[in-house]
């Protein structure tokens, strides 16, 4: 038996773990240890409650034996969630001495799935950026190059996978949020259907822009993570009952798909740099070399931005302007801007927002019904640099703020849309790219059939953790 148990695939341990090859507590063990070596170079991972684990672990054990699909993995929690009895920020110093009493809905699902918490994940204030640091933990950096970016909000969470710090991790994705870290840092990320994984207790219990979802190295830990996540919940009104699916044994179902939709840069919306063009055309070569019929046909996402925009603005107006008005001097300048907008909004505005992504949704469930997928890049960038608030430029044109760069990410998360980023390749600075794979609502278990056969296809995952790079 290796001792580098945290470089193992999250399926190799639960898999021992169940036949009692290996036992929880060694899985701990060799994290910590991982833990140790790697995290004070990157900062993913700024708070760890190991003896918390451990303790958990030794009251819980004889139950780990029986619970699935988990087993009694350690997982770790982004920062904005909830987890009792351990510190959580949301990544502001408004809140960085918070200890909550009670845990959140997708950890309370994720404890019943077998899994043990042992760290919070790092995350921009409140999630508002476009790079993963804030003011009370700092900058978290990319393991391919200590010099870039882990994007954001979830970068650190997948960091942590990338690096060997952690499996599987939780994040959420509002614009990008899974995304953009899972595409900087070469690992997969995966956005579900809104309601699937619970999400809560909250002050907009019916927003279903912003989504809980895994990260893993590989589909399968994808599949595994989803079997653990999805589940029913009253409390959460967007969860339902009705579609329980195996996950898991999907994403070990590689499926070659007919024909797929692509769209370098949805119809002229985005703009994407060469060196991301370069490596997703030599992707289509090989997919198309497969055998697969691809669709070079557009979405129609011209109005995508003015719309998320405002809905955007209202949902952290909704969340944070309590926030805003008594610690508006701790904030950052980009919290500060969302909700400002939010409450700048008439209510006019936002129906009118709400009325026209409707017929964004519409249209694009039209476009599924002639194409399998659509596929598209998952970011227009390679990793930026770490200290860089956000991309300011793209092959020559000024992004206008941090949101425009993120566009790529946000049309798709206005039309309720399950999507999947896969690696793609290495630019030439060896930076990884990914690629990004939409699919009609609920159907994720045919993603993770296609998500399945397109990394072996494509074959350019992390098949071991990263040793951190420093230039």
């Amino acid at each position: 038996m290796s001792l580098k148990l945290w470089s193992w695939k999250a399926s190799e341990i639960v898999d021992s773990l169940a036949s009692g090859e290996i036992s929880q507590l060694d899985v701990l063990n060799s994290l910590e240890e991982r833990y140790f070596e790697v995290n004070p170079v990157i900062n993913a991972l700024p708070t760890v409650c190991f003896e918390q684990a451990r303790a958990y672990l030794a009251s819980e054990d004889r139950a780990f034996r029986k619970k699935r699909p988990l087993m009694g993995l350690p997982v770790p929690i982004k920062d904005s969630y909830a987890v009792s009895g351990v510190r959580t920020t949301f990544g502001s110093l408004s809140f960085k001495n918070w200890i909550p009493d009670r845990s959140d809905r997708v950890v309370t699902t994720l404890e019943k799935s077998g899994a043990v918490i042992f760290a919070k994940s790092n995350t921009p204030e409140f999630e508002a950026g476009a790079s993963t640091f804030n003011e009370v933990f700092g900058i978290t950096r990319n393991p391919w190059n200590l010099k870039r970016s882990v994007a954001g909000s979830s970068g650190g969470a997948a960091a942590a996978v990338a690096s060997g710090m952690a499996f599987i991790a939780q994040g959420s994705d509002f614009a990008c949020s899974i995304r953009y870290p899972a595409a900087f840092c070469g690992i997969i990320g995966l956005r579900p259907t809104p309601g699937l994984i619970p999400q809560g207790p909250n002050r907009l219990p019916y927003q279903n822009l912003s989504v809980i979802g895994p990260l893993a190295r590989n589909v399968e830990d994808i599949g595994l993570a989803m079997d653990a996540m999805v589940a029913f919940d009253a409390l959460d009104p967007l969860t339902s009952p009705t579609f329980a699916q195996e996950y898991r044994l999907a994403a070990k179902s590689a499926r070659k798909p007919k024909n797929i939709g692509f769209s370098m840069d949805m119809g002229g919306v985005a703009t994407i740099s060469e060196e991301v063009e370069g490596l997703v055309s030599k992707s289509l070569t090989l997919i198309e070399g497969a055998g697969v019929k691809i669709n070079y046909l557009n979405p129609n996402f011209r109005e995508a931005d003015e719309i998320f925009r405002p809905l955007r603005a209202a949902q952290f107006a909704g969340m944070w302007s309590d926030v805003l008005k008594g610690n508006r001097h701790l904030l950052k300048p980009e919290v500060i801007w969302n909700i400002e907008q939010g409450l700048d909004l008439k209510s006019l505005e936002i129906s009118n927002a709400e009325i026209k992504r409707q017929k964004i949704r519409t249209d694009f469930l039209h476009y599924l019904e002639k194409n399998d997928f659509l596929l598209f890049p998952t970011a227009p960038v390679v990793a930026n640099l770490a200290e860089d608030r956000f991309v300011k430029e793209i092959n020559g044109i000024v992004m206008k703020d941090y949101l425009q760069w993120l566009l790529l990410g946000y049309v798709i998360s206005l039309t309720g849309c399950p999507t999947i980023s896969i690696p793609c390749g290495l630019s030439d600075q060896g930076l990884p790219v990914g690629i990004q794979v939409v699919a009609r609502p609920y159907e994720e278990t045919k993603l993770l059939n296609m998500a399945s056969w397109l990394e072996s296809t494509l074959n350019h995952g992390v098949t071991t953790p990263i040793d951190p790079i420093s230039f």
